[in-house]
């Protein structure tokens, strides 16, 4: 009798980001081409699952989607388990387990951040055989020490820091520049020192504006006639309440206190978009091949992650609901404290 092919689902969810197609032709050409699986994969995130939304992965459809930015499957944000889902006429975590069962899946590969995780893990316990791996530009999935699709946006927050510096420098400006974390600062860190921020604002660090604007007006006495402010969009007013628009309070703020001309930019969607960088492409082909093997392994219910550099999967239960931040004494800030980078406090 003819042994049965482990079969396999792919998918991707929550927002997009690069090296998701990196990460899809890793576990699935690996899959086929070593391990002699069939691979599927499914639509629109927990969605296609909940809707049966699949298409076949052979190599051929692999092929050459590496450097291609989004994601071949599509993504939503479906979350079936929030609560109102139970309340509807359709089970949606039941519904998926049917279709799972029905598709003759064996494992299930989820791709996405912290949401996708926490719910990759409530499917384990709800008796799918699930595998996990983080991506965000964020870089807060807890559990790894770095997430693909964050080195890209870590490159794209740069070169826009170095483009509007040259327009901070010409017109003599401060120049205050948004960019994504909601409740890590990991990207604004990053790109704040990689772009030579002078003031780095962060989700982690409470900042009085009043320091952030005697920072920047001694600047000017230092005949410094431009300055750049980095802030993670998920920075809180003094109140306590976060702004949807960041980067316009602080303008707002450090115009009306140092009476300097400042304007803000709002990277916004832009950080996630368009190819990878050859580091993301990299990682995610790295942790889409471990998925296979553990696949292979038998060992679900798991994240593939990477800590001190190495390769390895952290339990599903210990990721979900949980956010990876920066500690306050991290080695990058004391670095750029060194230096006189101000944080605000």
């Amino acid at each position: 009798m003819k042994k049965k092919k482990t079969r396999v689902g792919i998918l991707t969810a929550g927002g997009d980001c690069p090296g998701l197609n990196a990460a899809i032709r890793g576990v699935g050409k690996t899959a086929i081409l070593h391990y002699g699986m069939e691979v599927v994969g499914i639509s629109s995130g927990f969605l296609g699952l909940i809707n049966n939304e699949v298409v076949n992965l052979d190599e051929q459809t692999l092929s050459g989607i590496l450097s291609q930015g989004g994601t071949i499957l599509g993504t939503s944000r479906e979350k079936p388990f929030k609560e109102d889902n139970f309340s509807q006429s359709i089970n949606k975590p039941k519904l998926m387990k049917k279709h799972y069962d029905e598709l003759g899946l064996d494992c299930l590969v989820c791709i996405g951040g912290n949401g996708t995780q926490k719910t990759a893990a409530l499917l384990s316990e709800n008796g799918m055989n699930i595998i996990g791996i983080p991506k965000t530009i964020d870089n807060d999935v807890w559990g790894t020490d770095i997430t693909f699709g964050f080195d890209s946006a870590v490159n794209i927050a740069t070169d826009a820091i170095d483009r509007l510096y040259t327009t901070a420098n010409s017109h003599k400006r401060i120049m205050v520049i948004e960019v994504m974390g909601n409740n890590a600062g990991w990207l604004a860190l990053y790109s704040g020192i990689a772009g030579g921020g002078d003031v780095i604002l962060i989700p982690e660090i409470d900042y009085d504006i009043n320091v952030v604007a005697d920072y920047l007006v001694k600047n000017t006495y230092k005949k410094k006639h431009s300055s750049i402010v980095v802030v993670a969009e998920g920075i809180k007013t003094p109140e306590g309440k976060k702004k949807k628009n960041a980067a316009s309070y602080i303008s707002k703020k450090i115009n009306e206190i140092t009476g300097i001309e400042t304007r803000e930019t709002i990277l916004g969607y832009i950080q996630r978009g368009g190819s990878p960088s050859p580091m993301d492409r990299v990682l995610a082909t790295q942790y889409g091949a471990f998925a296979a093997q553990l696949i292979d392994e038998k060992k679900f219910g798991v994240m593939v992650a990477m800590k001190k550099g190495k390769i390895e999967s952290v339990p599903l239960i210990e990721v979900g609901g949980k956010t990876r931040i920066i500690d306050i004494n991290h080695s990058l800030i004391k670095k750029a404290r060194y230096m006189e980078t101000s944080f605000g406090n």
